[in-house]
């Protein structure tokens, strides 16, 4: 009898896995394992341009995330085309066990360290602004699996790939302390992959309003992407990014809230140079 029962166990498929699979999303593993990724407000970088932040992640389960970032937009053979990549360098992140609760890793790890995923995209501006005509930009991007800690509940090993459109339209408001405000909306398509033989596939959307002035330049936004599974694959963002354009740096001061499926409060600090 024993033997028999045996048998019939060992026929049966491990739970563990399935539902390893079935919580690959944004819901239950670290704030850099698949944002939403910024978008593009219709343009692309005519310069060389680099970025390095220091960005901490408060986490809604009492958890926390600091992570060194960076960002990079090379224009190619034309000012109309970009290659750009961006990374979080280095996670460091502390976990509660309510964080622990949620996120349920296969390994459990209160304190640890990770190199992030590397993403690299090419931006192309494909109309400039007439004035009627507003800016439309493209861009295909490639997200590696160079991540690691999925037994901890880090980030996905595996890679995933994205598409989208952004289009920008500029208002001027003067010669005043406000200057213009330009209306962007992006859509697109995000797949990433869950298994060795399935995927999950997203629709992104986003609208954002910049508001320039003659001190600094706000830029408020409401992103997300919406996944097939129904998982927690369904985040919404509102992001806020306040920059003071310098000569060629640029410092920046960011918010960002999960509204739905990315729980965490995300605060940046870093400084962007054009050569």
């Amino acid at each position: 009898m024993t033997v028999l029962l045996w048998s019939a166990l060992s026929m049966m498929p491990c739970p563990a896995e399935g539902q390893e699979n079935d919580r690959i999303s944004p819901l239950y593993f670290g704030p850099n394992a698949l944002p939403v990724p910024d978008m593009l407000d219709g343009r692309v970088s005519e310069d060389l341009y680099l970025e390095l932040d220091t960005d901490v992640f408060h986490g809604f389960y009492g958890d926390l995330t600091e992570t060194v970032f960076a960002k990079i937009n090379i224009p190619l053979f034309s000012p109309r085309v970009n290659l750009s990549a961006w990374m979080p360098i280095v996670e460091f992140y502390r976990n509660t066990p309510a964080s622990i609760a949620h996120f349920m890793p296969p390994e459990p790890k209160y304190k640890g360290w990770e190199i992030g995923n590397v993403y690299v995209s090419v931006d192309i501006h494909v109309f400039k602004e007439k004035k009627i005509m507003p800016d439309i930009s493209v861009r295909a991007a490639v997200i590696t699996a160079s991540g690691d800690g999925e037994e901890h509940a880090r980030y996905f090993d595996a890679p995933g790939y994205f598409f989208d459109a952004s289009i920008g339209k500029s208002f001027s408001l003067g010669e005043g302390f406000f200057r213009n405000l330009r209306i962007v909306l992006n859509g697109g398509f995000l797949c990433w992959q869950v298994s060795q033989s399935g995927q999950n596939d997203a629709p992104m959307y986003g609208a954002a309003a910049i508001f320039g002035t003659s001190v600094f330049e706000l830029d408020c936004a409401l992103q997300g992407y919406s996944g097939w599974i129904g998982n927690g694959d369904k985040p919404v963002v509102f992001k806020s990014v306040l920059s003071f354009p310098i000569g060629k740096f640029k410092p920046i001061i960011s918010y960002e809230y999960g509204i739905r499926d990315y729980p965490y409060h995300h605060y940046r600090i870093g400084v962007g140079y054009s050569f």
